[in-house]
């Protein structure tokens, strides 16, 4: 009985060591990933394009010893860690591209990169908070290359491009890294992923069992009229004003259609292009646009009533209009049985009362494609400065506080560990 007790006296002691040895390294390191991020905020690259971005994280992650592909999708880079045991597979996923954005912080790092995109010239700017995942995972690959005595099994560090969609014509993002069998050789048991939040506070995480963020698709309407001189418009057949109809028609199929009791949904028109001058009632017009759904059935029941809806009304003015509607992502769903068993994982890592349960929202992830092979969990990282009003995403003034990327680092840390070694 006194061996037993020693032995385990022992074992506590050894785990205690562990642990405190972890939280050492995390500490150490959060200055480095920090400066990580930086670089990667002040040189942001677009989607299927992050071609530096991916040489500097192979770079790092070769520099630790990992086992390390590139290409992937294009652009994607992947690390597999293999602990000094044997077990399971997790994966960790960031991605790592920036948006068409022009950068308004007042920050040292700000982003004065411009480019030309759809046509348009932009700003490029990390505005939804990739930096950050991109450099939080690369300091949880330098942490457990110092301790693979610690780990039971294997990790793979996915560092996935074109979250925010491949260009026209391409494919990309997590879609084709599944297709290309990221998943596979090791066959990956589960993954993890956080995203950074500018609307929740620095210090919490937020998180939801089942359907977490929504499928998104996208649209595209073109409307063909009659051009006539635009003081003359009862000679022409107007397809800005059809175009106006379509839109209020179809926020009808949301705020009278649709069942908003039982999930939320969206449709936004994010761009309307017709015309050239002032006097000139134009032929045509273009509309394309986003929906948001957190249901199949009432997506199917949304599509269906859009393509109905959208070429009867331009009837309705005497004009013709196509719609297309494109796959999209998925809905980002949290396993429930794998985010039960690690919950505890966070509360460890944040603090319980830190540790929130919230309801869906209608913002849409990639992630969704990983979860749809293995069981995943997906998870929001506070990173808003509490004395702050909150920044939104994909806008010029996104900020995030960078003291909040310590904690995603010790997140993934003790979600790997604990399942891991379950």
């Amino acid at each position: 009985m006194k061996k037993l007790f020693l032995a385990s006296l022992f074992l506590s002691f050894c785990f205690v060591n562990a642990q405190h040895g972890l939280e050492k390294d995390i500490d150490a390191i959060e200055s480095k990933v920090i400066e990580w991020r930086r670089d990667f905020h002040e040189n942001p690259e677009l989607s299927n394009r992050e071609f530096k971005t991916a040489e500097k994280i192979a770079k790092h992650l070769k520099s630790l010893g990992l086992e390390v592909q590139t290409g992937v999708a294009h652009t994607g880079v992947v690390g597999i860690l293999k602990g000094d045991l044997p077990g399971k597979v997790v994966a960790l996923r960031a991605d790592i591209d920036a948006l068409p954005v022009t950068e308004r912080t007042d920050v040292p790092f700000k982003s004065m990169v411009r480019t030309t995109f759809n046509g348009v010239d932009t700003g490029v700017m990390h505005a939804c908070g990739h930096d950050t995942h991109t450099a939080i995972l690369m300091g949880v690959a330098e942490i457990f290359s110092k301790h693979k005595n610690k780990i039971k099994g294997t990790v793979v560090f996915i560092f996935q491009p074109a979250e925010e969609g491949a260009p026209k014509g391409e494919e990309g993002g997590a879609e084709m890294m599944v297709k290309e069998g990221v998943l596979k050789n090791p066959d990956v048991d589960a993954i993890f992923g956080l995203h950074i939040s500018a609307g929740f506070d620095v210090g919490t995480i937020s998180y939801k069992p089942g359907g977490i963020m929504a499928a998104s698709q996208s649209f595209e309407i073109n409307v063909k009229g009659k051009q006539s001189h635009g003081s003359r418009p009862w000679t022409s057949i107007d397809p800005i004003v059809t175009s106006a109809k379509i839109i209020d028609g179809l926020q009808t199929i949301i705020s009278r259609e649709s069942e908003l009791t039982k999930e939320g949904a969206v449709i936004t028109v994010g761009k309307i292009t017709s015309g050239v001058r002032s006097n000139i009632i134009p032929e045509k017009a273009q509309l394309i646009g986003t929906i948001r759904t957190l249901d199949y059935d009432m997506q199917a029941f949304i599509n269906k009533r859009m393509q109905e809806m959208v070429p009867a009304i331009a009837k309705a003015y005497r004009a013709e209009a196509t719609i297309e509607i494109a796959k999209g992502y998925p809905i980002t769903y949290n396993d429930p049985k794998l985010t039960a068993q690690m919950l505890p994982s966070l509360q460890k890592s944040a603090g319980a009362e830190n540790v929130i349960e919230i309801k869906a929202i209608t913002g849409a992830e990639d992630f969704s494609f990983f979860q749809k092979e293995v069981p995943g969990l997906y998870f929001f990282l506070g990173g808003k400065p509490v004395d702050q009003e909150a920044t939104s995403h994909h806008t010029p003034d996104f900020y995030i506080d960078e003291s909040g990327m310590k904690l995603g680092i010790k997140t993934f840390v003790q979600l790997t560990l604990d399942y891991l070694n379950n």
